[in-house]
């Protein structure tokens, strides 16, 4: 028996209600949840003393349910003949209960009679589209809900809210000094999901406009959370309308993903907000793979606070490694974010359940449970030991986070781009006298690409034109960002009579590095306050030549490709002026960090046109590729044989030193044998 509409503007008239409800017979046809579904958000704003007109009421129980749990005083219209002969005979039973066949845009009911006015789809019949015919049609049904309520009465609309509805309800009751308020009925939509075929479910949601007065400010509110009682107050319309839109929207990625599989595909990830004040908490990213895994079909894991910077939680490339690694289908990946408070690891859980669960696959058994995976049972620790301004970069904090094994690591993060670490140290707890304080440890490097950096500076040694018998030469280093200062330390520590030259653009850098991050100027150890840019284009000026120039400075700007250099130091006129600086047999080594194939092919092209040799090293766990420049024209044999030495005296040397890091490329040998000349 086909009860849909052919064409949705059929919802508007008169005979397809009558047909429909002829049809159906004396079976109710709810619309949009149960009674039960409804029942706690509904008796929030309907009392038993209200006075209420259910408009559009069809053959829906909803009217009975409440009469039957005390709300007495209810009227009833409709605009089918049909189902109000229906509705008269099966309540019967329920004095006060009235209904009457009526048209919603021309009601005979006295001004200010009621208190509640109750719509339950009927706005979604009637407003099929925005058509002027559809507005006007509207617009005439509002006048009259409007002209029904007394001053304080509220008019209660349970809808889809189509993005033409929502934008016109929305407008014109905030245009008629209405307070609206605009919650989401979660229990109405998942008991719709469970009853579909494929498991999907449109977003519920009830608006409340409440009748006042002209007010001096407009008063609008929402509340997308299962608590009701977690409401956020907006200040337009605009910011009301795109926050249930943001809802819908993310209402249509959890049915998509639990009616299919994103195994070969992007991630899929989503922002979950606070209830109470509208800020981030969480972002979950998730992802599938194809297999029969032991482990089961779906698990989430938490990322500890402070660890979301890190490659195996920051990108996609590393959420894909997490994936294999855990043996799951699914894998629903929880960061969670600065400036809130977790409580505890089962607090978080608690407050993370019903997300979960939301995101899980459809053949997950009602009866499976979900594991909540992390590295370890803790949530992490995140100590903020500075908040500064810079005139370059805007907002930064360097705070220290619970790394592994015990560790503390301290990161400085520019709060514009917050997901990356500028730099980072590992910090000690030392003991001076009875007290405890943090230092840094300066023998740990914690930024892999710095050593790769390092072994560009002692590959000039190994260089052909050198000779077999030549001595180490102190290398003169001119490192263009200076940044926490790590590369600096390691260089120092490396490579004990290099003389340094650092040009960092930003004063607040230099600060930082000294006061946080342990950086120490000495006769070895020059920093200059300066635009690299400008630097470079002097120094060239001046017949300045240097056996290494290394770039490691990082792009302001996120939204562009290439975050780090800015595009401005891979220009050719910046690459001349590298290139009159290095001596004939020296190095530039460049750290690049590229996501976009077109801005890299480019900046290697150019780098080609002006250097006889370049070559590149991308790091196998991180985003960073290193390239080495050299004027010496050298074979591809000749540089991993170059590469092979250099590591080999780096391994020694740091040994002697004792320093801090992960040595298996050293010891594998794989940086001699993936190095390559491009």
């Amino acid at each position: 028996m086909n009860l849909l509409p052919k064409s949705h503007k059929e919802f508007g008239e008169t005979e397809y209600w009558n047909r429909f409800f002829k049809q159906r017979g004396k079976n109710n046809f709810e619309w949009y949840g149960e009674y039960l579904e409804l029942a706690e958000l509904l008796h929030k704003y309907i009392r038993p003393a209200d006075e209420i007109l259910v408009v559009g009421c069809g053959n829906s129980s909803l009217s009975a349910n409440l009469w039957d749990v005390g709300i007495k005083k209810i009227s009833n219209i409709d605009i089918s003949a049909v189902v109000i002969k229906q509705m008269i005979s099966i309540n019967a039973g329920r004095p006060g209960m009235e209904f009457q066949q009526m048209d919603a845009t021309k009601m005979t009911y006295g001004d200010g009679k009621f208190s509640v006015v109750l719509d339950k789809g009927t706005l979604d019949a009637l407003m099929t589209d925005d058509s002027p015919e559809t507005l006007a049609t509207v617009r005439k049904y509002w006048s009259e809900v409007i002209r029904c309520l007394r001053l304080g009465g509220r008019y209660i609309c349970i809808s889809l809210l189509q993005q033409h509805i929502l934008e016109a309800i929305v407008r014109h009751f905030a245009a008629e000094n209405f307070i609206v308020r605009i919650n989401r009925c979660h229990e109405a939509e998942l008991k719709s999901s469970e009853n579909s075929k494929d498991g999907t479910a449109m977003p519920v949601f009830m608006v409340i406009a409440t009748k006042f007065k002209a007010m001096p400010k407009k008063l609008l509110e929402v509340s997308l959370s299962m608590d009701i009682g977690a409401i956020q107050r907006v200040d337009t319309e605009e910011e009301l309308i795109e926050t249930i839109r943001s809802a819908q929207k993310a209402a249509m990625v959890v049915s998509g993903l639990h009616r299919m599989s994103i195994a070969g595909h992007s991630e899929v990830s989503l922002d979950l907000y606070s209830p109470s004040d509208g800020t981030l908490r969480y972002t979950i990213y998730v992802l599938d793979q194809k297999g029969s895994f032991g482990h089961g079909k779906y698990a989430s894991f938490i990322v500890p606070q402070g660890r979301e910077c890190e490659w195996l939680f920051f990108t996609p490339e590393g959420r894909r490694k997490l994936l294999a690694s855990v043996n799951f289908n699914r894998l629903a990946i929880v960061t969670m974010h600065r400036g809130q408070v977790y409580e505890s690891w089962d607090a978080v859980k608690d407050e993370l359940s019903a997300s979960v669960q939301n995101l899980a696959p459809a053949d997950l058994g009602h009866d499976e449970i979900i594991p909540y995976l992390s590295l370890g049972a803790e949530l992490g620790a995140r100590e903020i030991i500075h908040e500064g301004r810079s005139e370059c970069s805007g907002d930064f904090i360097v705070e220290d986070v619970a790394g592994d094994s015990g560790t503390i690591l301290r990161r400085l993060i520019f709060l514009s781009n917050q997901f990356v670490i500028q730099s980072e140290a590992q910090v000690k707890v030392a003991k001076k006298g009875k007290k405890k304080m943090k230092v840094i440890n300066r023998n740990y490097l914690a930024c892999q690409h710095h050593l790769f950096m390092t072994m560009g500076v002692e590959m000039v040694n190994k260089f052909p034109s050198r000779g077999k018998s030549a001595k180490k030469r102190s290398p003169n280093i001119l490192l263009i960002g200076l940044g926490g200062g790590g590369l600096c330390i390691f260089l120092q520590k490396c490579l004990k009579n290099s003389n340094i030259t650092a040009v960092e653009i930003d004063p607040a850098m230099l600060n930082v590095a000294t006061e946080f991050f342990g950086l120490e100027q000495s006769e070895h150890l020059k920093v200059v306050i300066d635009d690299g840019i400008n630097f470079l284009k002097e120094a060239a000026e001046r017949g300045d030549t240097y056996d290494a120039i290394l770039f490691d400075v990082d792009g302001k700007d996120s939204t562009v490709g290439m975050s780090c250099p800015p595009q401005a130091f891979v220009s050719t006129e910046t690459l001349t002026a590298v290139a009159k600086c290095i001596a004939a047999d020296g190095l530039f080594v460049l750290n690049l960090v590229c996501r976009d194939d077109s801005a890299r092919s480019n900046a290697v092209e150019r780098l080609k046109g002006i250097f006889s040799t370049v070559g590149r090293y991308k790091l196998t766990e991180d985003l960073n590729e290193i390239i080495y420049c050299t004027a010496e024209k050298i074979t591809e044999d000749q540089l991993k044989k170059i590469a092979g030495e250099a590591s080999k005296d780096i391994a020694e040397i740091s040994t002697e030193q004792k320093l801090e890091f992960d040595r298996d490329v050293l010891e594998e040998g794989s940086f001699a044998t993936d190095i390559a000349i491009v």
